[in-house]
């Protein structure tokens, strides 16, 4: 993607202009961002999706007993009459399980992939919605099918309705207004409150964007760490020969802290493997994701080309590359024919020629193992 081209999904501005003068920073809206949408899904399709047990879907209603949420799977039956008012259906990770879906988010790909999440579909009858909020990640809203009404605001009180089953804001001040037609798209950075309103049947196509929080990041990071800790820091345990009598037996000794602020210091010293787990954290597969395995008669290291599966998340650095949770050493030649898969998504058979025995064989395994396909 040439990221100086302007583009029309982005009102005229270039995938640069965007990123400096509006993500993370303040809303855009884009009337025709893509002229001529049309539903990718049909409403029968995505009920069907919602009732599948791989599939994360949610539907919640207001009605005379206040807000009410489900979780899926949703069968038909379970979804209120399509002439009932007030309802929505959320079906997340559309883009896992349709091609076509997958393929409208390669259109948002001046992003890292590191900050993709997913793309969700939102199915509102007449006066439905979610409650205005707000959210702690970038979102871009695609109208696909009829109208929604939008406001949204610099919401300054986060205080949220109590003993409800969603984060619905208590005091909601939008400073603007929009109905939003197929085609028309809005842009917002996180913690802008938002509140969406069908206008009759509508569907909604939220691409959204993780914001990884710094205390969820360390959670998982040091459990990685703590994983590998042998290996990081070997198995050496705590001496102490020239410990003296104590009359004060309860205080923790200043030797052992130092010991285990040595421990963790060893832990976390090598920055490459940190690096490794960081982005082995960014690839790793959402639970309810799962992989066919490949067909045996096809080979990955032979005369075709490969591309990545929709499911797929690979991701590199410059020492390694990352692919559904696991990382590899890479350098050289292999390293560029490995990082031009990550950004295209598919190598031609030219370019897998290229590889070593190594990286085909390995092309060969994410064959097997459904992560790639040849062709």
């Amino acid at each position: 993607m040439d990221i100086e081209q302007p583009l029309q999904l982005l009102g005229g501005l270039s995938p640069a202009q965007f990123m400096k003068r509006h993500w993370q920073k303040k809303p855009l809206l884009v009337r025709q961002a893509i002229p001529g949408f049309q539903p990718l899904l049909s409403r029968s399709a995505l009920f069907e999706l919602a009732g599948d047990e791989a599939v994360e879907s949610r539907l919640i209603s207001r009605g005379a007993q206040g807000w009410q949420l489900r979780s899926g799977p949703l069968a038909r039956r379970a979804l209120p009459p399509l002439a009932r008012p007030d309802w929505t259906l959320l079906v997340q990770g559309v883009d896992l399980h349709d091609e076509r879906a997958h393929e409208l988010l390669q259109s948002f790909r001046f992003v890292p992939d590191a900050r993709l999440d997913d793309l969700m579909i939102s199915y509102a009858s007449d006066g439905g919605g979610v409650g205005p909020h707000f959210d702690s990640y970038d979102v871009f809203l695609l109208q696909a099918h009829g109208r929604r009404r939008w406001r949204i605001g610099r919401q300054k009180d986060l205080t949220l309705v109590e003993g409800l089953p969603l984060k619905i804001l208590a005091d909601f001040q939008p400073e603007q207004d929009f109905v939003l037609e197929p085609g028309d798209m809005l842009y917002l950075p996180p913690r802008w409150a938002h509140d969406g309103i069908a206008v009759g049947e509508c569907m909604t196509y939220s691409i959204g964007f993780r914001q990884p929080a710094r205390d969820e990041m360390v959670r998982e990071l040091l459990q990685r760490v703590a994983d590998d800790a042998t290996d990081l820091v070997g198995s050496d345990a705590y001496r102490d020969p020239h410990q003296p009598a104590t009359a004060q037996p309860a205080l923790v000794p200043a030797e052992m802290l130092e010991f285990a602020r040595d421990a963790i210091e060893r832990a976390l010293r090598d920055p490459q493997h940190l690096a490794l787990l960081l982005g082995e954290l960014m690839t790793e597969p959402k639970p309810q994701v799962w992989f066919e395995p490949g067909d045996d008669a096809a080979d990955a290291g032979g005369e075709g080309g490969v591309a990545l599966d929709r499911r797929t998340r690979m991701l590199y650095d410059a020492q390694h590359v990352f692919i559904n949770g696991e990382g590899f050493r890479a350098a050289g030649k292999d390293a560029r024919m490995m990082q031009a898969l990550a950004n295209t998504r598919r190598l031609t058979a030219r370019q897998v020629a290229q590889l070593s025995e190594g990286a085909r064989d390995l092309l060969d395994q994410w064959r097997d193992a459904g992560w790639v396909h040849v062709g």
